[in-house]
């Protein structure tokens, strides 16, 4: 048999690539072009529970993008309580593939590609469905995704008021002085999820609660707002679909009745969100097949819940990039 080698890049490694807002989007972005073209196989998620679900739990996402000729599979754990250990709430590797002979590519920590990956969905999604004149952000959460979430789209629409809140007050002042020496403009914290929410072209919901909860209310989103709700247990009332124009989505298989989690699963599991009433999912809209927002009085709604396409897209164009800079492991395989 033939020797079998694939790439390593580590943690310290995926920092050193230090990709840009520029390369994480147009990568995320080629994979949503992909996967509108029908060019993708996305798998949906599976989940493995060690014990309470409320401390947390695996995903393991897998999929194949024909223009790359890659496959993956990525597990990540979501754990609640992992800052008392000093450690992010969501740890990720990934295993890229060859769709041919099935040998294995590469193996990244895939922590930050996680983050990186959400954020891009995030700001992409914003990119095609909300006001192209957004000025005002308002973030919930401050998970290791939310960085992302606002660096991303502040790439694009350069806000003229950013407001946050978390649950615990260090969180949310950590969140925002961090962002705002980031960005260069000041991020302001708020004391409640209301005068966060209150006023905003752009909203996202980013909580982590241990039980469905519905604390953002309906009557706070105003008229042409983009909602971008991705919790794993849902935050939002069941009323939040009945004042939205469109509802978009990443991936139909993976929001679809009898799955586990989410930010809308009531929404679809008492058939108020169906296949046939869902506007799109937004590689549709990224490849043309249909439309994004078409007027400024259209209120929307994003759902995303993360596809290995992301995964795979950011794990090559970290690979094409550790081998232009030198960076990263060759280990033998077999």
């Amino acid at each position: 048999m033939n020797p079998i080698h694939f790439t390593y890049l580590n943690g310290p490694d995926v920092e050193r690539l230090a990709l840009d807002d520029g390369e994480i989007l147009g990568a995320v972005e080629q994979a949503l072009q992909a996967q509108g073209q029908g060019e993708t196989v996305i798998e949906p998620r599976v989940h493995l529970v060690p014990e309470d679900s409320s401390k947390g739990h695996f995903n393991i996402l897998r999929g194949y993008i024909r223009p790359l000729g890659l496959a993956g599979v990525k597990v990540v754990g979501d754990f609640v309580d992992n800052y008392r250990h000093g450690l992010p709430s969501e740890l990720a590797t990934l295993v890229l593939l060859d769709p041919q002979t099935g040998a294995p590519r590469a193996f990244l920590d895939a922590t930050s590609i996680t983050d990186m990956r959400t954020g891009a969905m995030t700001a992409l999604g914003a990119k095609h469905l909300a006001r192209r004149r957004s000025r005002v952000l308002g973030h919930i959460g401050a998970r290791g995704t939310s960085y992302w979430n606002v660096r991303l789209l502040d790439h694009l629409f350069d806000f003229e008021e950013i407001r946050v809140h978390s649950r615990r007050k260090e969180s949310r002042e950590a969140f925002a002085g961090r962002l705002s020496r980031d960005l260069g403009k000041p991020v302001k914290v708020t004391e409640d999820w209301e005068s966060c929410v209150r006023g905003c072209d752009i909203v996202v919901e980013a909580s982590r609660l241990p039980e469905p909860q519905p604390l953002l209310r309906t009557e706070w989103i105003g008229r042409g707002a983009l909602v971008i709700p991705y919790g794993t247990m849902s935050a939002v009332e069941l009323s939040l679909t009945d004042i939205m124009s469109k509802v978009v989505v990443d991936d139909w298989s993976q929001c679809r009745k009898g799955l586990p989690f989410g930010a809308l699963r009531r929404h679809v599991d008492e058939g108020k969100l169906t296949e046939h009433n869902l506007h799109a999912e937004l590689g549709q809209i990224v490849a043309g097949r249909k439309r994004g927002r078409e007027s400024d009085d259209e209120t929307i709604l994003f759902w995303h819940r993360g596809l290995s396409s992301s995964d795979i897209a950011l794990g090559h164009a970290m690979l094409e990039k550790a081998a232009k800079l030198g960076i990263g492991q060759t280990l033998r395989f077999a």
